[in-house]
């Protein structure tokens, strides 16, 4: 089986465990992602605005003390860019539903808050299937240092996720359960 159908059936059953998930604890449980993030104050953050069933990062990014930033998409093999955000910016629905600054003022991330569909012990993520975030750490990571901290329920780990040369690893893994740190 290749990795793309690999992925395709990985990703179906991580949705499930991600609603089922969702549905038990709701959309914000206890986690330790405010930890994580404290030593990162004053650094520009990019979160997201959750979506479908992901799990809510918002209370965190509204706590951040320092810039705030959330993705835009701007083409298909493209990699992201990122708006300041804060309660009172003006947002749009864009690409895919997520909610987005209606006049973007783009910003660089030096950590970032990565949604997900699925992890494993390794520190590898399953997103959409977009590649976004493959490409958008890949060229953060080339231009200095970023940190992708992974955010999701525990409920979306396997124990494999399978890997193809432009994915790109977490640094950090926060759940509902725990904190991993990846080497």
């Amino acid at each position: 089986m290749s990795v793309v159908l690999d992925k395709a059936d990985l990703r179906e059953r991580a949705f499930a465990r991600r609603a089922e998930a969702r549905a038990r604890l709701g959309a914000t449980p206890p986690n330790g992602l405010a930890e994580v993030l404290a030593p990162h104050a004053g650094k520009v953050l990019a979160g997201y605005m959750p979506i479908r069933t992901e799990i809510n990062p918002l209370p965190e990014m509204r706590a951040h003390d320092g810039p705030v930033a959330v993705p835009v998409i701007q083409a298909k093999g493209a990699p992201l860019k990122f708006a300041l955000w804060s309660e009172n910016t003006e947002m749009t629905r864009g690409e895919f539903g997520a909610m987005i600054p209606a006049k973007p003022e783009y910003v660089t991330p030096e950590v970032l808050i990565v949604p997900l569909v699925a992890f494993d012990a390794a520190g590898n993520r399953l997103g959409y299937g977009g590649g976004f975030y493959d490409r958008t750490l890949e060229e953060l990571r080339a231009a200095g240092n970023a940190i992708a901290i992974g955010f999701a329920f525990e409920a979306q780990y396997f124990e494999r996720i399978p890997c193809e040369p432009t994915d790109q690893r977490l640094d950090v893994m926060v759940t509902d359960e725990k904190i991993r740190h990846f080497p």
